[in-house]
Parts: C-alpha cells; structure tokens; sequence
C-alpha cells in the first residue's frame, strides 16, 4: 500500500524491512497496479528496490502489458469513434478510458474491454456495424447472448455494446436505477479528442454512480479490486466539484449503497493517500472499513469457478451464501430476493450459469 500511495504521487512512509518482490508483484499483477507499483518502487532508495534483474523484467513487462497496450487502446478506441461519427452515431467510452484519463499516469492503468454507450442507438449501429463489414466481404460477429450488452471484437479489443448499464434482471432495485443512468446517459455535453476523433464521456453525476454500483456489484458477488477504488478515487479528483454530491448521496442512501461508499471513501484516503478535501465529507465505521479492505486486497471467498456445470451451481451457491454480509453493504433488497432473480436472470440466458 504504501508502494501504490508513493506510485501515484502520495507521500508514504517505506520501513526499512525485507520485501518479497515476488510476492508483492503478484499481489500487484491481481490488483492492475503493477504499473502504480514500480512507479513508486521508482521513488525508493536503490538498496532497497528489488534485484537489478527482476527489476529490469518488471519495467519490460509494464511497457509492454501497460504503456504499448495504452496506445493500442487508444488507437481503436479512435477507430471505433471515427466509423460511429462518419455513421451518424455518438459513442460514449464508460469506465475503462474514461477512468484512465484521470490517472496521473493513464498508460499505467489496465486497459481491459471497451465499454461503449450509443445513447439508445445500440441495436441501429450493430446493424450498421454488420452491414458495413459485410459491404467489405468481411464476416462481423455480435455475440448476443448476454443480458445488458452485446460483445464483438475490434481488433484485439473486446468491445461490450451497452443496451442497459446494469443487469436489470438480477436486482429489482436494477431497474428503477437503470432509469436514472438512462436518463442522465442522454447528456451529451462532455467528450474529449482522441487521436483527432471526438468521443463522448459519462457526466459526472452518470459515472459516479455508474462507477459505484459497478464496483458494488462486483465487491457483492465475487471481489472488487484495488484499481477499481483508485478509479474512483482520481474520478472524484477530477470531478470533485462537478459531482451533485447531495443528490449522489440521498440516491446511494435509497438503494442501500450508503455505508460501503462511506468506506470506500476513507480507504480512498486514509490508505491511498487521497487528499479527504476532494470527498464532502469521510464518515465511516473503522471495524468495517478494516474488514472491507481485507476482503479486497485477499477475498476469503474468491476461488477459480470450476468449469464443469455440475459443480459450478454448487459452488456458486455456496459462495452466494458466504457473500451475504457484502450484500447488505451493497443492496437494499433482500439476499433471496437478489437469489430468485438471478435464477430467472440464468434461465433467461443459460451461457451467464
């Protein structure tokens, strides 16, 4: 931890005690901060950095798996903005990119899928999108079968076409919150250049719950990870003061979100160093927000989902069960509730079991 505070810029205090390297790079690789880790590695005494050789693999392995893989990125990212604004489209990067623009340095955030937002134009531009390679002689592939997006590749990107920003068949509290990002998804009044193709930004009130219940959802069922707090923590840095915060709050309040965004917010500062003056206000219970950072920096329950369909509903029913205190934190409904809509949520698409 203190690695990833000096990484980003933050001061932090470094004991002078033996470190694992091996194992702090592969706590690093399962957090997507080994690019924030050797930056701060870089601000260390050179008798206390790590082996000149596997110092040396680390730096080759963040060009390569981080800053070249950034500007690839960002090349189809172009692409894809350029074809959607010669076709009458707007195409909105949500997460991903629009996280990384924030970073002191962005090259150094993961670059996973694109996610993108049509502002409801999602089934016209696949069609376009179809229509247009198949004028090349080229075969296009949509794959249909997921519940709130359909996925195709560009290039060596998988690229995840948002029709709803949440799953709205596996919490009933889903649909009445996919209205409200639907409704502020319509805002199409911030957007930034790249490579010389205008692409489209969530507004700040759009990503910061966006963001939030993403991170929610992910922390409720399987892990959330480090990165996806330092997402958050750079996105209200840069956006501090065009955040509706009392709106942002009451809404979080409503659907039960309250208390693990109260945490997130005093990890964000008290153990990543973030500055508390960008938050409205850090408020928050310590016996939890200890037991919240342990689970995500080593969940207790996060283990390989086994392949065969015979053990893997057992296995995710048991995990389920072993969730449920993260659920409280993270939805109003209750946890059977969430189970029966997320069996109907199975049954309606059998490929997400």
């Amino acid at each position: 931890m203190a690695l990833v505070r000096l990484g980003v810029g933050h001061t932090s205090y470094v004991p002078p005690y033996s470190v694992d390297w091996t194992a702090i790079k592969a706590l690093a690789d399962k957090h997507g901060l080994s690019g924030i880790v050797l930056d701060g590695i870089d601000k260390l005494p050179e008798d206390v950095r790590p082996p000149k050789e596997e110092l040396l693999q680390w730096i080759g392995e963040t060009l390569q798996e981080y800053e070249h893989r950034y500007e690839m990125y960002r090349k189809a990212i172009s692409e894809m903005a350029r074809w959607h604004n010669a076709n009458g489209f707007k195409m909105m990067v949500l997460k991903g990119y629009a996280c990384a623009i924030n970073w002191s340095k962005p090259e150094h955030r993961p670059c996973g899928d694109i996610d993108i937002w049509e502002f409801g134009k999602q089934k016209e531009a696949d069609e376009a999108l179809r229509a247009c390679f198949k004028e090349q002689g080229l075969r296009f592939k949509i794959d249909e079968s997921h519940h709130h997006h359909t996925v195709y590749y560009w290039g060596d990107f998988m690229v995840e076409n948002h029709y709803d920003f949440l799953n709205v068949h596996h919490h009933k509290s889903n649909v009445s919150l996919e209205a409200i990002l639907k409704d502020l998804g319509q805002d199409d009044s911030h957007f930034v250049n790249v490579l010389g193709e205008k692409v489209y930004l969530p507004s700040p009130n759009l990503h910061a719950l966006f963001l939030l219940r993403h991170a929610m959802s992910n922390f409720a069922s399987t892990r959330v990870t480090l990165r996806q707090l330092m997402d958050w923590a750079f996105f209200v840095k840069a956006n501090t003061n065009e955040i509706d915060w009392d709106w942002l709050e009451s809404t979080l309040e409503k659907y039960g979100m309250k208390r693990l965004y109260d945490v997130f917010n005093a990890i964000c500062v008290g153990d990543l160093g973030f500055d508390v003056k960008i938050f409205p206000k850090v408020q928050f219970d310590p016996s939890l927000k200890d037991k919240v950072l342990k689970e995500i920096i080593a969940p207790a329950n996060y283990k390989k989902t086994p392949t065969n369909i015979l053990l893997r509903i057992p296995f995710k029913y048991k995990r389920w069960r072993a969730n449920e205190w993260k659920h409280r934190l993270c939805f109003k409904e209750s946890m059977w509730s969430a189970f029966w809509s997320g069996v109907w949520n199975h049954l309606m698409k059998p490929a997400s079991i």
